[in-house]
């Protein structure tokens, strides 16, 4: 199996989301990870989907999702070419003995305390996939009471390969 990691610039109109979701829904595709948000031009939004599949298959996604109406434009990010986040946050059981412990893990991680509760912590990160599993690994010690990732997004590296749209 392999995996493709789309850049899709669209519409910012109502149903967007739906209607692309709805592609992979119906030919039996699976959604590893989607994340939409508005870009710098409030017309359009980008959406970064990651599926996984033979190679027929993702050639198939990409071919489907031009068809789509409001698709304006589709990249590939290729690992070795862009550049890949994801944000977590995590909420771990944390007593007074153990804040300082998890504080500790979180500054190894660069991660971010945001929020202190008499007895819990919660952890704010970004960084890749296997990064954000290393932490979650790390803080199953302390129980886990929630958590929350966004899924991947990312851009190309460089400006070669920008498109701009009227």
């Amino acid at each position: 199996m392999d995996r493709i990691v789309l850049s899709l610039l669209v519409d910012n109109t109502a149903g967007v989301l739906s209607r692309v979701a709805g592609l992979f829904s119906r030919r039996g595709y699976n959604i590893d990870s989607l994340m939409v948000g508005v870009t710098a031009d409030p017309r359009y939004s980008r959406m970064t989907v990651v599926s996984f599949g033979d190679q027929d298959i993702l050639e198939q996604i990409e071919k489907q999702l031009r068809k789509l109406e409001d698709v304006r434009d589709i990249k590939e990010l290729k690992p070795e070419h862009s550049v890949y986040r994801e944000l977590m946050m995590v909420k771990v059981r944390a007593n007074a003995q153990d804040r300082q412990t998890v504080n500790a893990i979180a500054e190894i991680f660069r991660a971010t305390i945001v929020d202190v509760g008499k007895d819990s912590l919660t952890v704010m990160m970004t960084g890749d996939q296997s990064k954000l599993d290393a932490l979650v690994n790390l803080l199953e010690d302390y129980e886990i009471l929630e958590l929350a990732r966004t899924g991947m997004t990312g851009l190309s590296r460089g400006s070669d390969d920008i498109r701009y749209l009227p």
